[in-house]
């Protein structure tokens, strides 16, 4: 067995040199005199700036708070994708979504893409066939009327196959509830045209059939883009500085207020002319026309309601992706027929419905605004003869309604409108003889 022997000069006095200083001994913590580098719990922390708080700058892709949304939707950035998905996102890490590491994703999207392979085949197909029936003798394929016909089948065939490639992929889901999909393409208008049909539409149609806009107005219609309405909220100035007005009524996005269909809209905000969002759903540019119309104006000689135009405007170009429409900004040689009439409704007089229809031109061919002027005059304008001389089909419409208010007299007087100082009343009616009350025989 090895003898023990005494220990070394140099291992005494580094045993002698273990000591415990009196910060490290607070927090029960030895100093390591071996050790060349730094402790963790020493070590100078960076200055790190603060993290800055979630509820004053909230996240459009995580923000969950109905609150923090509507905050967004007034500083015009409005959340991302669906309120489920932004808390789903939470508690993720920034795995890319299609990466995400479960089998069975995975293994579906092989599937799909597979699926997408084979239906770009059948496209290329079509389109080689396409050209070739184009290129080919009307006689052989049965005449003018039967190639075109064949034509038009081919191509919303070619149009069909486009959207089975791509209705399956979930990056495109994603793309299109994130808002960032392109309407150039023909899956992202066939998504919003199925979302514009299960909710927006629906509601269009029974706002505008309960407030019988149809048939005062015009007697069918089957509405077939997308219209928004959008006023700019007036501004007023006070010993608080700007303040906005009326906002009770409508949805604030920015400096714009989206009216839904039927809402009344404060008459000083309907004072300046408003903005159309128009979604198409089909390929290409259209030559629209954009017509306002009251359909509740009092006569009072035949005790009744005639028609007013509020505004009338030709050759509008719309198309899926450039969708706004500004009516104050149309050219008045080109466009503009009938400029913006303030709506307004006299003291006593119920309220007024006044419907935005949108009307295609028909073939895209623009309109001469000196034939078109002859037989348009605002009081007394009637919709449907406008529509059958001109040939216009109509394709979108919006409702809104405006009664007698606070601002109205004002809005009326710098709008050069009389009667603003007179009150309607109901005539009385006198009852029937037999229904008449006769105090004498209660007795």
């Amino acid at each position: 067995m090895a003898r023990c022997g005494t220990p070394s000069k140099q291992l005494l006095q580094s045993l002698r040199s273990w000591s415990i200083s009196p910060a490290a001994n607070s927090r029960h913590e030895i100093a390591r005199p071996f050790c060349t580098t730094t402790c963790k719990s020493e070590e100078a922390q960076a200055d790190v700036a603060p993290k800055p708080s979630f509820r004053r700058n909230p996240d459009p892709q995580l923000v969950s708070s109905r609150r923090l949304e509507r905050r967004l939707m007034k500083a015009n950035n409005p959340p991302i994708g669906s309120r489920r998905r932004r808390v789903a996102l939470q508690g993720t890490s920034g795995i890319p979504f299609e990466q995400l590491p479960y089998q069975c994703f995975q293994e579906a999207r092989k599937i799909l893409i597979a699926d997408r392979e084979e239906k770009l085949k059948q496209i290329e197909t079509d389109r080689a066939r396409i050209i070739r029936l184009r290129d080919s003798d009307p006689a052989l394929s049965g005449g003018e009327a039967r190639k075109r016909q064949r034509l038009k089948d081919l191509i919303g065939k070619l149009e069909h196959l486009k959207i089975l490639a791509d209705i399956n992929d979930p990056l495109v889901k994603r793309r299109f509830e994130d808002g960032l999909g392109d309407m150039n393409k023909p899956i992202y208008r066939y998504l919003a045209e199925r979302k514009w049909r299960e909710a927006r539409r629906l509601i269009l149609m029974q706002r505008i059939t309960q407030m019988k806009v149809i048939p005062d107005v015009l007697p069918s219609f089957e509405p077939s883009v997308d219209v928004k309405l959008a006023f700019v909220p007036p501004i007023t100035f006070s010993k608080r500085g700007l303040e906005y007005g009326d906002l009770s009524k409508g949805i604030r996005s920015g400096d714009f207020v989206y009216i839904q269909p039927g809402e009344f809209v404060d008459s000083q905000m309907s004072e300046n002319p408003c903005w159309l969002n128009v979604q198409s759903f089909q390929r290409g540019e259209k030559l629209v026309s954009v017509v306002v119309v009251d359909s509740d104006v009092p006569n009072l000689q035949k005790d009744g309601f005639d028609y007013r135009c509020h505004f009338l405007a030709v050759n509008v170009p719309i198309n899926p992706t450039q969708r706004t429409i500004n009516l104050s900004n149309l050219s008045k040689t080109e466009q503009l027929l009938l400029p913006w009439l303030p709506p307004h409704a006299q003291k006593g007089s119920p309220y007024h419905r006044l419907s935005v229809f949108v009307l295609q031109q028909k073939d895209n061919i623009p309109l001469d605004l000196s034939v078109a002027s002859r037989h348009v005059k605002s009081e007394g304008f009637i919709l449907r003869s406008f529509v059958d001389r001109h040939l216009l089909k109509p394709i979108g419409v919006h409702l809104f309604r405006t009664k007698w208010d606070a601002g109205m007299a004002d809005v009326m007087r710098r709008a050069g409108v009389e009667g603003a100082d007179m009150e309607l009343r109901r005539l009385k009616v006198e009852p029937l003889p037999y229904k008449r009350r006769n105090p004498p025989s209660f007795r």
